[in-house]
């Protein structure tokens, strides 16, 4: 087996679908499945099967999959290191970030890091904050951007802190909320669940939800044409669009908040263009 045949193994798991893995890999379909049997032939064991719900592995053929993952995880860490050792900071940044930040934040970052450091390349992977942090369970990222609070027992420093407010198109009263129509959006659950508990705390009544939909930024446009208000973070809000603002406040006159964290583990910051990205976003 080599680099190949792992890519090969750990596709065709992720897919189950010889076509698909095959249109991945940028190879043909007769050139995987020989592959496949030749790997086959070196251990003398089946190690995948064809049935009517696709692509199939045995035990041994797991097992396979585990070794060609450990082995490319090895590669790639052994590559980072060995480019770490210039004096220049160059290499691979492998960041996992929170959607809403990537799409509100990070161009403009990136943009400038970039510029301060241009033979670092980045390698980008979005979701949910909650994805992200999983990503770093499983060690496939240097650092994450993740918002909201969530447990993590290494390095974590607090990038920013921005306010929880409600969103209309015109000026409205905290106590008509509950008999206002609402537009909802789907979120990770560590809003979802810091809006639901303030509601519960402050109302006794459930939110009269008019409208749901599956992105903020429609969640926005529907707020924006007067069709309900919404509970939105500061983030996702600009200086000139024509929406009223109203940060929420708590009962011991704090603001409802939401941060935005970076995870890292120790061992990323031996890697140079990660220590440079962190600084980067500390100054």
């Amino acid at each position: 087996m080599d680099e190949k045949d792992w890519h090969i193994l750990t596709t065709l798991y992720e897919e189950k679908n010889i076509t698909k893995a095959a249109g991945r890999l940028y190879i043909s379909q007769p050139a995987l499945t020989y592959r496949i049997q030749q790997m086959e032939k070196e251990f003398d064991s089946k190690i995948v099967s064809r049935g009517k719900k696709g692509v199939e592995f045995t035990v041994k053929g797991e097992f396979l999959v585990q070794y060609a993952q450990n082995m490319i995880d090895q590669l790639r860490k052994t590559k980072e290191e060995i480019l770490n050792m210039d004096n220049t900071i160059k290499g691979t940044l492998r960041l996992a970030v929170s959607g809403l930040f990537a799409r509100y934040e990070l161009p403009s970052l990136l943009k400038e890091f970039l510029s301060i450091y241009p033979e670092v390349e980045v390698n980008l992977k979005t979701g949910w904050s909650s994805d992200i942090h999983q990503m770093l369970q499983k060690e496939e990222s240097h650092l994450g951007i993740v918002r909201g609070d969530y447990s993590w027992k290494e390095n974590k420093i607090l990038l920013r802190e921005e306010k929880i407010c409600i969103a209309s198109s015109k000026k409205i009263a905290f106590d008509e909320l509950p008999y206002l129509p609402r537009v909802n959006y789907q979120t990770d659950h560590s809003l979802k669940n810091t809006i639901e508990n303030w509601w519960q705390e402050t109302y006794s009544v459930p939110p009269m939800i008019s409208m749901e939909v599956d992105r903020l930024d429609t969640c926005k446009e529907l707020v924006l044409n007067g069709l309900g208000y919404a509970i939105l973070p500061e983030i996702c809000i600009k200086n000139d669009e024509d929406l009223y603002i109203a940060p929420i406040v708590l009962d011991d006159n704090k603001y409802l908040l939401r941060n935005t964290w970076i995870f890292y583990r120790d061992t990323a910051l031996e890697l140079a263009q990660v220590k440079a990205f962190i600084d980067f976003l500390n100054d």
